[in-house]
């Protein structure tokens, strides 16, 4: 269908406790290339069809759609983002968009040695790289057999195209040792890359998750603290982490902590699947299914209705601590 025109001039998209919605994460296929098991279990196969992705031109519209209700981040996510075939196409059309200001995307690397310099001509800037540890066989063991040297290498030619800021995100967790996060840290420091440590979240089917591997990360910075200078640092994009800074330096530390401290009043993000569905927090199962929307034909401004009706109704904050089991979905079905 042809996109209409319409006659409101950028609605802000507010959720019913105040918040102003100016972040999408927008998942782009729910395959990877990787099996790490707190996101998509060694054996997993129950991917979405093909025909049930959003295409491009989908995308495309819908994300006009957001724009014009006040959306002025996307970042594009997996599963592995890369696998989905001539991303930088999409890219390339998303930064055209008026009103997008900042166009990301989250990888494990493993292809970005390939697609670097495409990927940045279409204008992605920013780029976030899952990275959990620098010993090589820790992290087949994470990510189910995958080889340390291709993220690297990866990480190397994004530098050199002119990504940046490049951050790295570490999943902390309860074995990970103290020499992992602070090798992690000095690797960052070495290569001007910002640094996350990320709390595991109790997502996905029982006993196939990261729940038994829950490691609080106020734990890990008091002992960061006793070696590293840190004091309060600035947020550098539109998430949820909590910075520092290493005192003398610009080198940023970011604190991801869903469980031991939740951001949840001032999430002004939701997610959207590769099937199109719009679920309004991570951590329950609130969704609005915008595929069938689309291809039996809304206009425009019934979809921008659609998406303000579902904001609404998007919850105050998660229920981790207090349903651990609640949400069954694996964080690669849910968008990164």
């Amino acid at each position: 269908m042809q996109r209409t025109h319409s006659t409101s001039n950028h609605r802000a998209l507010i959720d019913s406790f105040g918040r102003p919605i100016e972040y999408v994460r927008l998942s782009v296929t729910d395959k990877c290339n990787l099996r790490c098991f707190y996101c998509m279990p060694k054996g997993f196969k129950s991917f979405e069809e093909p025909d049930n992705w959003l295409t491009f031109d989908e995308i495309g519209r819908v994300i006009a759609v957001f724009s014009e209700l006040g959306v002025q981040r996307i970042r594009l996510t997996g599963g592995e983002p890369l696998v989905r075939h001539n991303l930088a196409q999409l890219t390339h059309r998303l930064s055209a968009i008026e009103g997008i200001k900042d166009l990301s995307l989250s990888t494990n690397a493993t292809l970005l040695g390939k697609q670097a310099a495409a990927l940045y001509k279409g204008g992605i800037r920013r780029i976030n790289v899952s990275l959990d540890t620098l010993n090589e066989k820790r992290f087949a063991e994470i990510t189910g057999g995958g080889k340390l040297s291709q993220i690297l290498s990866g990480l190397e030619k994004a530098r050199q195209v002119g990504f940046k800021p490049i951050k790295i995100n570490m999943v902390v967790m309860k074995d990970t040792l103290k020499e992992d996060y602070e090798r992690m840290l000095e690797y960052c420091i070495q290569n001007d890359f910002t640094l996350r440590y990320i709390e595991t979240m109790p997502m996905g089917t029982p006993g196939r998750d990261a729940s038994n591997q829950y490691q609080s990360l106020q734990s890990v910075k008091q002992q960061l603290m006793e070696k590293y200078d840190l004091v309060p640092g600035i947020n550098t994009g539109g998430g949820p982490a909590r910075y520092f800074r290493i005192h003398g330096t610009d080198f940023q530390i970011g604190f991801i902590t869903p469980i031991s401290q939740h951001f949840c009043e001032t999430c002004n993000r939701v997610r959207i699947s590769v099937d199109g569905t719009l679920y309004l927090c991570l951590g329950q199962e609130d969704k609005l299914e915008l595929r069938p929307l689309l291809r039996a034909g809304i206009s425009d401004e019934d979809l921008k209705q659609a998406i303000i009706n579902a904001v609404a109704r998007k919850p105050e904050r998660h229920e981790f601590n207090e349903k651990p089991g609640q949400v069954v979905r694996l964080m690669s079905m849910t968008g990164g």
